[in-house]
């Protein structure tokens, strides 16, 4: 897949996500192993009014490139502004958000508020393609609802609008994040375009990854499920490499990530920020730990590092103990069987 001076083989996309693709989680996914990264959805509105929220979600770091910013809008004028406003943060590509489901943004015919308007959302994206220099990409859905799927007269129209990839998360608007994506939507589209298609939607396991490629994606991209497991992107080019899995992060390698994850939040948001928003990860990084339930509702309510470094520590200890009483349980019982 080609995106202006982007090449990847097999690619696998970081999507992107609201309060949860901050550089901070892009970076710890860039080392996991992922080939590209997107923002989380900017406002094109709080851009051209240089809202500080808005503005900050423009930086990015060179550790994370290739990196995408995605804008999101209903007015023209307003995108082609934020288009240029973007570009001048230096990223690879520019992203339109046409699929954001919530209410507040499709209320204000933005993200998937623009399928219930082809020729709005050709307009919107056209603003922004005439206005950067910048190769632009859009991830849209499969239409509003079910009785009104609009993806192959949509993809056919952005590409001759002039964008370079198109991501379909495969689900329509009224189903959120419920139900099965319909991947089938994939290879249909491919036969209607030129241009790269990627999917998104029910990517949780290296075996799905490579059931997407199969399903005739030219690159995936996965969302939800990076959150509780960054290093899917590791796993998954292993598994397509060589049909097998990688063992799963063991408990030392969970806590030295989500201790460096943390780190870098409170670099780029400040102490109190930096932790009190990272508090989020902590489910995903201790999933299926010993103890953990415990030890999480414990994190949850530490503000400064160095106790959170320590309750982790001793979180080791604990386990390790756990895990030996647990063996000395077991042969315990095997020596009564005999």
């Amino acid at each position: 897949m080609k995106i202006g001076n982007v090449e990847v083989t097999k690619g696998l996309l970081l999507a992107p996500m609201e309060d949860v693709t901050d550089p901070p989680f892009r970076r710890i996914c860039k080392r996991m192993g992922v080939d590209i990264v997107y923002t989380e959805f900017i406002s094109s509105e709080g851009l051209i009014r240089d809202a500080k929220r808005s503005m900050k979600k423009l930086t990015l770091y060179d550790d994370e490139r290739p990196a995408s910013i995605q804008i999101f809008g209903a007015r023209e004028e307003a995108m082609a502004e934020s288009a240029r406003i973007a570009e001048e943060a230096g990223p690879d590509f520019i992203d339109i958000n046409c699929g954001c489901w919530v209410k507040n943004v499709v209320a204000r015919n933005a993200g998937a508020g623009l399928l219930r308007d082809l020729p709005g959302m050709r307009s919107v994206v056209k603003s922004v393609v005439d206005n950067t220099s910048l190769p632009v990409t859009v991830k849209t859905r499969l239409g509003w609802d079910r009785s009104s799927i609009v993806i192959h007269e949509a993809a056919q129209m952005l590409e001759d609008v002039g964008i370079q990839a198109l991501a379909i998360h495969c689900r329509t608007r009224d189903q959120g994040h419920e139900g099965i994506a319909s991947w089938e939507y994939i290879e249909q589209v491919k036969r209607l375009v030129s241009i790269p298609v990627i999917l998104n939607g029910d990517v949780k396991t290296p075996e799905d990854v490579k059931r997407a490629f199969d399903a005739g994606a030219d690159a995936v991209m996965i969302g939800r499920a990076a959150i509780a497991n960054p290093w899917i992107f590791r796993h998954a080019k292993h598994y397509m490499a060589t049909g097998e899995h990688m063992a799963p992060p063991t408990l030392e390698e969970r806590i030295a990530v989500a201790l460096d994850h943390l780190a870098m939040s409170i670099e780029y948001k400040d102490d109190r920020y930096g932790i009190l928003e990272f508090r989020k990860h902590w489910g995903g990084y201790l999933h299926g730990m010993p103890l953990a339930s415990t030890v999480r509702k414990e994190l949850v309510v530490l503000d400064e590092f160095d106790q959170i470094k320590a309750r982790l520590e001793r979180y080791r200890e604990e386990v390790d103990e756990f895990v030996r009483r647990q063996a000395e349980w077991r042969e315990g019982e095997t020596a009564a069987a005999a």
